[in-house]
């Protein structure tokens, strides 16, 4: 039975790390037209719970997009040097919709294996009240 709690942790883990991706995706796709936004990006990596003895997915700490700003020629700009140019975006679009649909399948995939483990949980009470 401690296998199917640990099933359980670790599908529910996996879930709560890829809405935290997704949360920043969407930060980043609402930021996606703010001069000098820089992209957020969280990584993944297997973390002991020490309550449980159990590994489980967690995510590292938010990190910004290192990368150079693109420079925007827009002399009208308020946030434009002297020569007319301001640091713009540094979200892809394009990236950053890759990337939600990465998250949401990978959510998906562990819900998915949450409600077969909560199956095979229900099955296993059926068969001990028998």
């Amino acid at each position: 039975m401690s296998d199917l709690f640990a099933s359980f942790a670790l599908s529910a883990s996996g879930m709560e790390a890829q809405a935290r991706r997704l949360r920043h995706v969407s930060e980043n796709i609402a930021n996606a037209d703010t001069p000098g936004y820089r992209r957020k990006t969280v990584d993944f990596r297997a973390e002991m719970d020490r309550a449980t003895g159990l590994e489980r997915v967690a995510t590292g700490p938010v990190q910004l997009d290192p990368r150079d700003l693109p420079r925007v020629y827009d002399p009208a700009h308020p946030l434009a040097d002297e020569d007319g140019y301001h640091d713009g975006s540094g979200v892809d679009l394009m990236i950053e919709i890759a990337d939600a649909r990465e998250a949401g399948r990978s959510y998906e995939a562990n819900l998915r294996a949450f409600d077969q483990t909560r199956q095979m949980a229900q099955g296993l009470l059926d068969l001990l009240r028998r």
